[in-house]
């Protein structure tokens, strides 16, 4: 397939990411129509000539690629695999490429439906952020061999730099579950040095300039730190949607029975800070743990929350009662479900998931709160 019959694109999720990648798409001279929940988010591309379609399935109706950047595997596995989904929706012959971080099952799953359909279906999460999304240099991370990925390189490298192909049904979404649990440990390395650093009362901007020299930095502590020091917290990838992603990394370390401890910690603290209100805040928002009470509270995030949760029981504040839905996005109907804390929650009245702050408390140091006047790192009280 060459750029003149890729004529057609619809785009699937026109978000954070997904919006300026519309944009660069229009930029090359595609056709394109969208579909968003919200259809307000969508309207920048409208203006600039993209066309509206009400449904997923009516957006794919007469494209020749279909891009999908939604939020959830279980948005993933509805978009493609209900009954009025993608797979069905999409013509013949059709492109289907899920740019979503999501699970490698489910990839595969997908992958398998799509050519008992005579379509086409691979895995591309990206990498690189907002800005890369804004700037057009997104990393693409297939499932997809180079040369089956060929007849739509022409519309994939308008809103990237480079391309990594790991050539089966769900390699790509298992490579970017492998660069989230990194990504992850160096988020929790940074807030932790930049936690030291101002508890010791040195300049946090020099350390941080200390890092950038040698190997205790990251891109994490390049890009995010200075914002988390600056107390910009808006989004370029939001904590709940990094939080997913450690999950379903968990989750894939409880099928090949392996412990991933730097991701089990960082979990920890991302679903404490989405528990208190941080879910939608910029990943960065994990130094606000350490911070102190009337620091959280100006930020817009509120410890009782995390109490509330307590008293519904598991400390992921869901309800894990039949149809509970885990942070993995996906309905879980079996008894003895285990959530992504690593935890079987199957009999256990008073479980209390990651994060908790009951009597027996461990946080983010692992001091139990029985020591008196002990404070802990997130500076919450026992």
């Amino acid at each position: 397939m060459t750029h003149t019959r890729i004529r057609k694109v619809a785009l699937i999720g026109t978000g954070i990411m997904g919006a300026p990648i519309g944009g660069h798409i229009l930029d090359a001279g595609f056709d394109l129509t969208v579909h968003n929940r919200t259809r307000e988010k969508a309207e920048g591309l409208l203006a600039r000539g993209a066309h509206w379609a009400d449904s997923p399935a009516a957006a794919a109706a007469d494209a020749d690629v279909v891009l999908t950047m939604v939020g959830y595997p279980s948005d993933v596995e509805d978009v493609y695999l209900a009954t009025d989904g993608l797979i069905r929706a999409a013509r013949k012959g059709a492109w289907l490429i899920d740019l979503t971080t999501s699970s490698p099952q489910l990839a595969r799953d997908i992958h398998d439906a799509a050519e008992v359909e005579d379509k086409h279906a691979f895995d591309c999460p990206v990498t690189g952020g907002e800005q890369g999304a804004v700037d057009g240099t997104l990393t693409l991370i297939m499932g997809v061999t180079e040369q089956e990925a060929a007849p739509v390189l022409p519309l994939l490298e308008c809103f990237s730099s480079r391309r990594f192909y790991f050539d089966v049904p769900g390699g790509g979404q298992t490579a970017k579950l492998c660069n989230q649990v990194s990504l992850a440990s160096c988020m929790v390395g940074y807030a932790d040095a930049v936690a030291l650093a101002e508890q010791s009362g040195i300049d946090v901007d020099r350390m941080l300039e200390v890092l950038a020299c040698g190997t205790g930095g990251s891109g994490a502590s390049k890009t995010l730190a200075p914002r988390s020091v600056a107390g910009d917290f808006k989004p370029g990838f939001m904590a709940e949607h990094l939080r997913k992603d450690i999950a379903l990394a968990l989750s894939r370390s409880e099928d090949l029975d392996i412990t991933l401890p730097g991701a089990e910690t960082a979990f920890t603290l991302f679903d404490m800070l989405c528990q208190i209100g941080g879910a939608r805040m910029g990943t960065q928002a994990i130094t606000l743990l350490y911070d102190d009470e009337a620091t959280c509270t100006a930020a817009g995030l509120d410890w009782s929350l995390l109490d509330q949760d307590e008293e519904d029981g598991c400390g992921c504040g869901h309800d894990h009662g039949d149809g509970h839905e885990c942070h993995c996005g996906y309905d879980h109907h079996e008894d003895g479900h285990e959530c992504h804390c690593g935890h079987d929650h199957a009999g256990e009245k008073d479980h209390e998931c990651c994060g908790g702050h009951g009597d027996d408390h461990e946080c983010c140091g692992g001091h139990s709160h029985h020591e008196d006047g002990h404070e802990c790192h997130c500076h919450h009280e026992g």
